[in-house]
């Protein structure tokens, strides 16, 4: 745990989308520009109210920090138990390195755990050590799996 303030930790709500989307300019800095707002709005619409899906934030005095989204995948396998996947984990530029996503991460899972599920998975592009390394201590373990992608086509 870090000796900063602890996060606000709670799902994201309809008024968070804004907060939200300039976390997202953060994290993928040349992104596809986004469609027209009716069709942002109905994306998060169908996020939030997807009950497979957690947008999870953590705040500091109402500001968003950080974030990452949680989706529970129901299995055939494993005894019917579920699996989670973790995507867009992101903290501020000027919040990093306090140990906020560690504490957003760590939350993300327990959720997952209450759901039964059997493994999260994450995936990261990023290749430098320090991130890989971020990951590992937040319980992913780098060599267990191989992932591959797949880009859609042009």
């Amino acid at each position: 745990m870090s000796d900063f303030e602890p996060l606000d930790i709670r799902p994201l709500e309809v008024s968070d989308l804004d907060s939200l989307l300039a976390l997202y300019r953060e994290l993928h800095q040349a992104d596809a520009p986004l469609p027209e707002s009716a069709i942002v709005a109905s994306a998060w619409y169908d996020i939030l109210h997807d009950p497979r899906m957690y947008s999870l934030g953590g705040f500091l005095e109402q500001t968003l920090v950080s974030s990452c989204q949680l989706v529970i995948v129901p299995n055939l396998t494993r005894g019917c138990r579920p699996y989670g996947l973790i995507e867009n984990v992101v903290t501020a530029a000027y919040h990093r390195k306090r140990g906020y996503a560690s504490e957003l991460l760590e939350h993300a899972l327990s959720v997952a755990w209450q759901h039964n599920c059997y493994k999260v998975m994450l995936q990261t592009g990023r290749k430098d050590e320090a991130t890989l390394h971020f990951y590992e201590s937040a319980g992913f373990d780098r060599h267990a799996k191989q992932a591959f992608y797949a880009a859609a086509p042009d």
